[in-house]
């Protein structure tokens, strides 16, 4: 491969998804000490690359917008298009998967890189690559990520993956000044919450064992919820509304973080904060945490942790310490 070879990596969504794909700027850089990185991502989520520091451009896109209305978007297309070509890639990886995705690995006018037919999300996707290259789908998406990136730029993997990002210095004065642990409630699918009454008594017990319990929220719906759990946890904390930078250093600085499945819990346990996944309604096999010993996944399809197991969890994990 070339010297200091110019590489844009598209990873646009979901929150989840972009984190997962945190890893592989980390092993090229090993791999390949002078490649420059870029990474193109929805507008939404632009904050997360950012986090690296071997991530020179983040190049924030909007397809989700674009897509109500392609005509009135035109413009603006035009220019992100033009923008591309303009920066003179060498390689373009695709780790997505998807049919917008493989659009946006078009317009780069490089070498592009991409899932074959049977390892893409979106065989369809395939079509735009110059090469392509055979993942299992049975692995875990932070692995289907790095072996795809090794197939296309010639090294293997190596160890565990290291999401190389740190926590945000931003200061966040409505926190309380003792040891905290963020109870990560909301989610995109009802069938993936906690029951109510669970968050409850976790909340009690971690206010027993000296820690406050601090409820982020997204939606209007989740700050109701937020602000219901908070009144019957004593001394609970509702956050403001959080931009992702404040919601990665207030996760960043917490004891310990107890999530659904939900994009921030992947955050927290990137950041190697140690977090406990509950899962309600999938199986965390392939998009559970993934981020080594401080980062534990309960539960599954239709079989909700107890609070007891959660508590064990985290006894283990060294949140009373």
């Amino acid at each position: 491969m070339q010297t200091a070879p110019k590489i844009v990596l598209i990873k646009t969504s979901s929150l989840g998804d972009v984190l997962h794909n945190l890893p592989v700027v980390t092993d090229i850089c090993q791999h390949i000490p002078d490649a420059r990185i870029d990474w193109i991502v929805e507008e939404s989520f632009a904050a997360l690359p950012a986090l690296h520091p071997k991530v020179q451009h983040v190049i924030p896109v909007a397809m989700r917008r674009w897509r109500k209305s392609w005509w009135a978007s035109r413009s603006e297309i035009q220019a992100v298009h033009r923008g591309l070509r303009e920066r003179h890639y060498d390689f373009a990886l695709d780790t997505q998967g998807l049919l917008k995705s493989a659009l946006i690995t078009h317009f780069t006018h490089s070498e592009r890189y991409g899932y074959d037919w049977g390892s893409a999300r979106e065989p369809l996707a395939s079509w735009f690559y110059d090469r392509t290259y055979s993942v299992p789908k049975n692995l875990h998406a932070v692995e289907r990520n790095r072996q795809l990136a090794a197939a296309a730029f010639g090294y293997s993997v190596i160890g565990a993956p290291d999401y190389g990002i740190r926590t945000p210095e931003i200061a966040l004065p409505w926190l309380p000044h003792t040891p905290y642990v963020v109870l990560l409630h909301a989610t995109s699918r009802d069938d993936k919450l906690w029951d109510e009454q669970n968050w409850i008594a976790l909340g009690k017990h971690l206010h027993h064992a000296g820690l406050n319990s601090v409820l982020p929220w997204g939606s209007t719906q989740e700050k109701t919820r937020s602000e219901r759990l908070c009144a019957a946890i004593p001394d609970a904390v509702c956050a403001p509304r959080l931009n992702l930078n404040e919601a990665a250093a207030l996760l960043g600085k917490a004891r310990a973080v107890v999530g659904v499945d939900t994009g921030l819990s992947h955050l927290a346990a990137a950041l190697d904060v140690p977090t406990v996944g509950i899962y309600t309604a999938t199986d965390p096999g392939l998009t559970g945490l993934y981020a080594g010993a401080r980062a534990v996944n309960l539960g599954g399809k239709a079989a909700s942790p107890s609070v007891e197991a959660v508590i064990v969890k985290l006894t283990e994990l060294g949140t009373y310490a």
